[in-house]
């Protein structure tokens, strides 16, 4: 279908694409993966035809029709659902409007005066009718009736305003348009962004259920893991395809490191008798010739390149606290409410020493307001929530602590300020050991990017030690090799921790206990994130089993009812 062919790709800044190779075939669904800056976005705008490349060219089969999906997806939230939908047929939308405009004027107050005016306005109005028609505006009209309940909306959900809904559910709106256009090539930027559990498990069974071609740059590696069929990996601006999903990918990246390995080793053996032997007899009357014949031939050996090992992540490390007490969190009879929504109501839940729990629940059912409750920033309606008095030590990190650093300051005087007693040799050590170095951690922090903003905020919060650990989204705006240290640390961090994330891979491997938000309830499952699936898994099948028994009871006295009616009117006659 199409074919990115040695793109390059230099910005004011430097370069960020060199010699980039791979190919995009009809129904691949390939996750373009790489560490924050190394080039996926602009990949996706350069195929979207957003950018040019510097080199390189773009060579494709035909006319493939592309869409893209940005990581600020574009919907107008004065519309309602069924007219931003339509909006994906931009001729018959513009009809649909100039009608709409056209009937209002019939109804003015010039127009039941003029009637000259009055009947320009019909013909007009019978001349869009007219082209409405010739473009099947009314096949589009039933296209987007039925795709309504496909992405999850209720017909009567179809006149809502887009603006009442949440994100995710935007999100689902913004997509339905871009499908809507039937695209052959799908392009899709970091779509799990901001969205709970539920709305990216539906995602992923809605594009596996596509025929279309998709390019996906994400750091969720579950949902690139269930989605993807191939993955393409950017690394100091050069590309690598891989097939199968993330998991295999890093399996094959594995044996592909360790055989270059292995073969570069043995070679480097091998050359290193060699020239040993060739130094030994160059001078040697009776081997000489020997010597030199083998020095010609190790001129001609194809000399296998060192491996490049993977480029390093942060390096994170919890400063060691002091042990705690064994009452860490008691939250008792919580009712508390956000906009007339009640969140809580007489919710329980203890928290003991070790525990690393998973919040888990749908987008605006409460988890950072528990969060922001837990540290007092603000007040429970009713209940108590009380944390321990012996030795407990708290840091929190908030949703968007990134964004609440201080813009005008550089990168290196955010920290020392924190510190002043470090030495400058101290804190560029710290810096560094989060990915920050050189010329970066003298930048003002409004000039580097989100992924460095969130390390560069993670970095503030661990400068202290502490024993428990309120974390809201800390996740958000890193790449995997910065997830993947920071798991190592939460791993082999010995406090408590309180989490909410929408990252389940992360999930699965930080919280040993998990707690779901549901009906105002804290529900605590005494496992790890697969447990928590098993139970749910079992509490479905347990819920359609009461169900069933439930219909068939219903039946059952329907039965016996119509029964007792005939044997009642049979009685009469």
């Amino acid at each position: 279908m199409l074919r990115l062919e040695k793109i390059s790709k230099i910005y004011p800044t430097g370069q960020v694409l060199k010699d980039v190779s791979w190919e995009i075939r009809n129904g691949e669904r390939i996750g373009l993966v790489g560490v924050n800056g190394a080039g996926k976005s602009t990949q996706l705008k350069i195929i979207a035809g957003l950018e040019e490349a510097t080199d390189g060219s773009l060579i494709s089969e035909g006319d493939p029709s592309i869409a893209y999906l940005k990581q600020e997806f574009d919907v107008d939230l004065t519309r309602t659902v069924r007219e931003e939908l339509f909006e994906a047929f931009k001729e018959a939308s513009d009809l649909l409007r100039n009608q709409k405009l056209i009937q209002e004027n019939m109804e003015s107050e010039l127009a039941s005066k003029d009637s000259d005016y009055l009947d320009s306005l019909i013909k007009e109005l019978s001349s869009i009718q007219s082209k409405f028609e010739s473009i099947n505006g009314y096949d589009l009209e039933s296209k987007v009736e039925k795709l309504l309940p496909t992405i999850g909306f209720k017909q009567d959900e179809g006149d809502r305003l887009v603006g009442d809904f949440s994100g995710g559910w935007q999100m689902r709106i913004a997509l339905g348009k871009i499908l809507l256009q039937s695209p052959n090539l799908l392009l899709l930027d970091e779509p799990t962004n901001h969205l709970d559990l539920e709305t990216i498990e539906w995602l992923e069974n809605y594009l596996l259920n596509q025929k279309v071609a998709m390019v996906i740059v994400s750091h969720d590696r579950s949902f690139l893991d269930k989605v993807c069929t191939r993955i393409v990996n950017t690394e100091r601006g050069q590309s690598k395809s891989y097939l199968g999903n993330y998991s295999s990918y890093l399996k094959q990246r594995d044996f592909e490191l360790e055989s270059i390995k292995v073969a570069y080793e043995k070679q480097q053996k091998d050359l290193q008798v060699q020239k040993e032997y060739i130094e030994r007899f160059r001078a040697s009357a009776t081997r000489s010739t020997q010597a030199k014949s083998r020095e010609k031939l190790l001129d001609k050996v194809e000399k296998i390149e060192a491996p490049e090992m993977r480029l390093k992540g942060p390096t994170f490390q919890f400063k060691d606290a002091p042990r705690s007490g064994k009452d860490v969190l008691s939250i008792k009879d919580l009712t508390h409410s956000y906009d007339e929504k009640i969140l809580f109501l007489e919710a329980f839940l203890e928290v003991e020493p070790g525990e690393k729990i998973a919040f888990i629940g749908s987008n605006g059912s409460g988890k950072s307001t528990l969060l922001r409750l837990i540290m007092g920033l603000e007040e429970p309606e009713e209940g108590s929530i009380l944390i321990g008095k012996y030795n407990i030590i708290p840091s929190y990190f908030e949703q968007n602590q990134a964004e609440a650093l201080e813009l005008e300051k550089t990168v290196i005087d955010t920290i020392s300020q924190s510190v002043p007693n470090w030495t400058q040799t101290e804190v560029r050590s710290l810096l560094g050991s989060f990915g920050l170095s050189n010329e970066s951690v003298f930048k003002e922090v409004g000039q580097i990017s989100g992924g460095e903003k969130a390390r560069l905020a993670l970095a503030l919060m661990m400068i202290k030690p502490a024993n428990l650990l309120v974390l809201d989204e800390p996740t958000n705006h890193l790449d995997i090799p910065s997830k993947q240290m920071l798991e190592k640390s939460l791993a082999n961090y010995s406090g408590s921790a309180l989490i909410v994330s929408h990252d389940r891979y992360f999930i699965s491997k930080v919280a040993n206990k998990i707690v779901e938000i549901r009906d105002g309830q804290l529900i605590k499952y005494e496992g790890d994130y697969k447990y928590y699936k098993e139970k749910k898994t079992e509490e479905e099948k347990e819920k359609e089993k009461e169900l069933k028994i439930a219909e068939l009871e219903r039946k059952r006295l329907i039965k016996r009812e119509t029964k007792r009616k005939k044997q009642k009117n049979k009685k009469k006659k």
